[in-house]
């Protein structure tokens, strides 16, 4: 990434516009190297607020003392969840900094998982599942539904900021396709009614809040209950029941592991 940059400083100015304007990001992937703009350089100002900081002690001290590095992704996501939903340069560099680790070593780990948003995203950030199964149950009409009600193609960002649209591969919501991940939520079977009813909402500033099991079917089910409800798993199971000493002498019969494994 280093490399990418110094190449970008040499660039004729002329030249940098039709490169920064290129689309970055298409089905779930981004660049791997950075591009200066004007709001995300290596000398734009980023430093985590005190509230943080103190998140940040908490993150490091699960770690030891030589270990830091253990902590970049976590205080990866704190960077970007304070910088409003990206990660400039300059915050993988604070990170670095932190943790004591080459700036490159940051750079890989937010460059390898797309959790990580390293160019600026609308408020809420609607990742579209366009796989194999949210495909077959109408993931293309959920796209052509927020295209057209919010004005914008998959990898752009409406005007106003609010909104970003990208196209991704798997969410493993497979059992309640179509779906789409709206910044940390998960809204699943959709249809293009329901589709404009949550852009709407969020247009409003109140998105529909998680239901009990952390997501939100917005056809009214419960989770992934069928149509018929919940039919079965009323009871927890009881546990299987092991011997507590059945390793008391140091040794497994191999015949019988299963048996001590509680197969």
């Amino acid at each position: 990434l280093s490399a990418a940059r110094l190449l970008t400083r040499r660039l004729p100015s002329a030249a940098r516009p039709a490169v920064a304007s290129q689309q970055t990001r298409s089905m779930g992937s981004a660049q791997s190297f950075h591009i200066n703009t004007p709001d995300n350089t290596p000398e734009t100002y980023f430093d985590f607020t005190e509230e943080n900081y103190i998140r940040v002690h908490k993150i490091l001290s699960k770690y030891p003392a030589n270990y830091k590095q253990s902590g970049i992704i976590p205080l990866l996501d704190l960077a970007q969840r304070q910088h409003g939903g990206w990660l400039p340069v300059a915050a993988m560099d604070k990170v670095a900094a932190i943790v004591e680790a080459a700036p490159s070593r940051v750079y890989e780990v937010a460059s390898f998982y797309t959790m990580f948003n390293r160019t600026k995203v609308g408020k809420y950030f609607i990742q579209l599942c366009g796989t194999t199964p949210c495909m077959i149950c109408g993931s293309e009409d959920i796209k052509q539904t927020i295209e057209k009600n919010l004005g914008i193609k998959n990898g752009e960002t409406t005007k106003d900021g609010l909104f970003t649209l990208l196209e991704v591969e798997c969410l493993g919501a497979c059992a309640n396709a179509p779906m789409i991940q709206l910044n940390d939520d998960y809204y699943e079977c959709l249809t293009p009614k329901t589709t404009i009813e949550l852009l709407e909402a969020c247009k409003a500033g109140n998105p529909p809040a998680m239901g009990k099991w952390g997501s939100l079917p917005m056809n009214g089910q419960v989770s992934c209950e069928g149509p018929l409800g919940k039919t079965s798993l009323w009871e927890v199971p009881e546990p299987a029941k092991v011997d507590v000493e059945r390793f008391k002498g140091g040794e497994v019969d191999p015949a019988s592991v299963k048996d001590h494994m509680s197969y």
